[in-house]
């Protein structure tokens, strides 16, 4: 894994999430609020763990202390949510943009919630908040389809193939 591929990841990762939140939008304000069975209980509440889970994961990587959970309460708007990812994505492009292909092996060390020591290396942690931010986006995905609003493919090859197509022209 070299500092490319995990650009090319995190380029794919915020590019499924502009999808997902693009026909959030779609939806009414009682639909990304309703109860779902999903386990951030509503649209809402997944994008918003979603976030929390970039955000959380950046606080740690770039040695910062880590902060209260965001919460629904703290996005009672898809805008005001779209808003906070905006600054988050920027925020996180710029750690990205610190990085050398050597730091990518370094060791993180931190500590759980509940006080057990992990050692990762750093790309997995860069990884892991990619696939961990697959499987909340498919969760969204599939209310969002009872919704009427399906995202389609949101696979790592179509992402590839629209890139492709648009450094084409």
């Amino acid at each position: 894994m070299n500092l490319q591929d995990i650009r090319d990841l995190y380029e794919y990762n915020d590019w499924a999430t502009h999808r997902i939140l693009a026909l959030a939008e779609q939806v009414s304000p009682e639909q990304f609020t309703a109860p779902s069975s999903h386990s951030f209980g509503s649209l809402q509440g997944t994008l918003v763990h979603l976030l929390d889970a970039e955000w959380q994961w950046r606080l740690l990587l770039t040695g910062q202390p880590s902060e209260p959970e965001l919460t629904p309460a703290d996005f009672p708007t898809l805008d005001s949510l779209r808003r906070r990812w905006a600054e988050e994505e920027q925020s996180r492009q710029a750690y990205l943009d610190s990085l050398r292909d050597e730091d990518l092996t370094g060791i993180i060390r931190y500590h759980t919630d509940t006080g057990i020591l992990r050692e990762r290396v750093l790309w997995h942690c860069l990884f892991h908040v990619v696939n961990h931010g697959m499987q909340h986006r498919s969760e969204a995905a599939h209310l969002l389809t009872t919704y009427g609003q399906s995202p389609g493919d949101i696979d790592f090859t179509v992402f590839l193939n629209e890139r492709a197509a648009q450094q084409k022209k």
